[in-house]
């Protein structure tokens, strides 16, 4: 069976792989609209959003002995206090420091976790599990586009400021008492449901899942008791643009595309994988893979410098801990360079600009959007999107942190270089800017959470 090395060696090198755009965006397929994007958008700061996590992630079960030494063997951030009923983010490095991704643990049982997420943290743990001195058994619940016998559980989220009063309503009562990133159980209607209580837009809410079965039930028993505090379903199109409002850069590049130390993980990698048909894009274009590799300091992981244990790429953080680096930011695009943008439209030829999708503008799995000043590279955008909340554009990203100073100008590059790309998802177009604001965050007053996954 091919791998993922294989298919780099066919391309002539992993950025002729991933530049080729066969993956095109990431998917979230469920309906786009149910009523439209916008008050979709406003839901969630407004009344209360539900959304349906069910379908997009990938779930991987991990059981036996072994299961905490194994997570935490990769895991950069602490383990300490970890066990049943709670969850933690997963943050995967390789040997070199860089990213490879991150997931949410749900510990259901004592050694019984399950990995829930974009697949690369997934196989990252997979790999090490089955070559390995790990004494624990697996099994996958793959993502609906990779998966054509159904899902076991479905997977929802209930976010905004009337949630509190739907969950109750159909509890029958007050909830239990659930902390930050804790488990509870209680009822919603005639059906348990597990929750965990974190954030994904920002404001309070509690993601839960069940058995699959139990998804249409749950989910009108939710809509019927929310009707009177407005209840909005979240379509696909408003859920991609979440993150962007939360604070989650969720689209980098796992860091596994060229060393040495990585081959026996690309070799292991089928073809078909996740990593074997990301696609990249954006107006940065470098030569160089490792250009595109993130540290968890330059996305906002700041907490993992506990280093409170062993994991993979331990030595190789605490080499960089000193270094300069970038840090997460938000800017704000100048409305009338958007308008500038639509209006070019009207124009023949390639001297249109790049089309903008609203509200979520990626058009890649991996954006990478080059953030100028002065006509010097200081940053990248990677999530761009237009939010109903701010009546505006905004894109997340990082800055080199000598560079990031609130209110400071600088311009986004938006579309590709030379006008077009490899991707057949790309139309011919000119190259333009966006002049833009650095800002502190879309809204002051929201906490911020571990993001839409």
């Amino acid at each position: 069976m091919a791998s993922l090395e294989d298919e780099i060696q066919a391309a002539g090198g992993p950025l002729k792989l991933l530049q080729s755009g066969r993956s095109g965006a990431y998917q979230f397929p469920v309906k786009p609209e149910f009523s439209n994007w916008r008050d979709e958008q406003e839901s969630w700061r407004k009344s209360a959003a539900l959304m349906d996590l069910s379908l997009h992630m990938n779930d991987l079960t991990v059981k036996g002995p072994d299961t905490y030494r194994l997570l935490s063997d990769i895991g950069a951030n602490s383990f300490k206090g970890f066990g049943p009923m709670k969850a933690k983010q997963l943050i995967a490095v390789g040997h070199d420091g860089y990213m490879i991704g991150d997931a949410i643990l749900f510990c259901l049982d004592e050694n019984h976790v399950r990995i829930v997420g974009r697949p690369p943290v997934s196989n990252w743990v997979q790999f090490h599990a089955e070559t390995g001195d790990y004494d624990v058994t697996l099994s996958r619940d793959e993502r609906s586009v990779s998966n054509p016998n159904g899902r076991e559980f479905y997977r929802l989220q209930l976010q905004g400021p009337n949630a509190d009063h739907i969950f109750e309503k159909v509890n029958g009562g007050p909830l239990p008492e659930i902390k930050f990133f804790h488990m509870g159980k209680f009822k919603i209607g005639k059906y348990e449901t597990t929750a965990l209580n974190h954030r994904m837009s920002g404001f309070p809410g509690l993601e839960f899942f069940g058995p699959w079965e139990d998804l249409e039930g749950v989910r009108s028993t939710l809509l019927e008791a929310g009707a009177e505090y407005g209840i909005t379903q979240i379509g696909g199109r408003a859920y991609a643009s979440v993150a962007g409002e939360s604070g989650w850069i969720a689209n980098t590049v796992p860091a596994i595309y060229s060393s040495e130390e990585m081959k026996p993980f690309r070799e292991w990698l089928p073809a078909k994988s996740f990593e074997a048909n990301l696609a990249l894009g954006g107006s940065f274009v470098s030569d160089d893979i490792e250009d595109y590799y993130v540290t968890p300091w330059d996305i906002g992981y700041t907490h993992i410098a506990k280093f409170d244990h062993e994991f993979i790429g331990r030595e190789a953080l605490e080499r960089r801990i000193d270094e300069k680096r970038r840090v997460k930011a938000w800017i704000k695009w100048e409305r009338e360079d958007v308008a500038k943008i639509f209006a070019s439209m009207y124009e023949e030829g390639d001297k249109r600009f790049k089309y903008i999708e609203m509200p979520a503008a990626f058009y890649t799995a991996s954006q990478w959007d080059r953030i100028e000043k002065d006509g010097e590279l200081v940053g990248i955008a990677m999530l761009p999107n237009y939010s109903s909340n701010v009546r505006g554009w905004i894109s997340l990203g990082m800055i080199d942190e000598d560079e990031h100073r609130i209110g400071d100008r600088v311009e986004l590059v938006w579309g590709e270089p030379n006008g077009g790309s490899p991707n057949k998802a790309v139309e011919r177009h000119t190259q333009t800017t966006v002049r833009a604001t650095i800002i502190a965050r879309p809204f002051s007053e929201a906490t911020e959470g571990s993001g839409n996954r």
